[in-house]
């Protein structure tokens, strides 16, 4: 079975590429993020045409998750059981985001999840970003303990680069998201939660990377970061065989500024 993660930062304006790549790539299932519609905006017709299920939650034109299958689509949960909600108005009753789908395909335990962006440091979405991961950390720690022997994938856009062999130019990122100390150790407790990353090993850096800014010719630069990940549990890490970051998708008219990134499960 193939697994895929892909950031496709929209759906709508994507979905030629995204058909065409399932075709080519004979993934089982694909988590979408950033689909950016509303559910009943998502071309779900595209994806059945082809012979996938698809699950989605889709609030405004931003965020927005998905779960694409074609060995089964059960169980599925909008969100995770204690995601926080997020205003810019301190005042008003935080809103849960569109950032987390989950759903059991061919017996795995899929989770696409969009963690925030988190802007600035001292933006107060920086610490709505701590305190979504800590809170899928606690969960998906949760999860383990319930059912060691449980095959989940915590998949998507972690919007964390984990170590500076992650990011094109550390120094370039000093000062900002995505590289700062707290961000970092929030990642790092999902690994000593017992979830691994399944991809680093069949894909070495440095200079290995899922994203690539649009401007300043990120890509032909090979300016990039490595911020899209798929953590599994023993028994999901343990059925690894390959793993691999489709570059290619970033060329081209119209494509998204984040890769696909696949594993193959035995």
């Amino acid at each position: 079975m193939r697994i895929a993660t892909w950031n496709v930062n929209s759906v709508r304006a994507r979905t030629d590429r995204i058909i065409d790549w399932l075709g080519r790539s004979d993934v089982d299932v694909l988590a979408m993020q950033e689909t950016k519609c509303k559910d009943e905006q998502f071309p779900y017709e595209r994806f059945k045409e082809i012979g996938y299920e698809v699950a989605h939650v889709g609030l405004s034109q931003w965020n927005g998750v998905a779960i694409a299958s074609r060995v089964g689509l059960d169980d599925v949960q909008i969100g995770f059981e204690d995601q926080p909600g997020f205003d810019k108005d301190p005042e008003a009753d935080p809103v849960r985001e569109a950032r987390a789908i989950g759903a059991t395909c061919g017996g795995v335990r899929v989770w696409s999840l969009y963690v925030p962006n988190g802007r600035e440091l001292e933006d107060p979405h920086y610490a709505y970003k701590l305190d979504w991961l800590a809170k899928l950390r606690d969960d998906a720690e949760g999860w383990l303990k319930q059912d060691p022997d449980a095959q989940i994938a915590l998949v998507g856009d972690w919007n964390v680069a984990p170590t500076d062999d992650d990011v094109w130019d550390p120094a370039f990122f000093e000062g900002k998201t995505h590289t700062s100390e707290p961000e970092r150790a929030a990642f790092t407790a999902f690994t000593e939660s017992g979830f691994a990353d399944v991809v680093r090993p069949y894909t070495p850096g440095p200079g290995v990377y899922t994203y690539w800014d649009y401007t300043q010719l990120r890509f032909p630069k090979k300016q990039g970061m490595r911020i899209d990940f798929i953590l599994g549990s023993p028994a999901f890490a343990a059925r690894v065989e390959a793993a691999e970051i489709d570059r290619n998708e970033r060329k081209g008219k119209g494509a998204s500024d984040h890769a696909p990134v696949i594993v193959n499960l035995g």
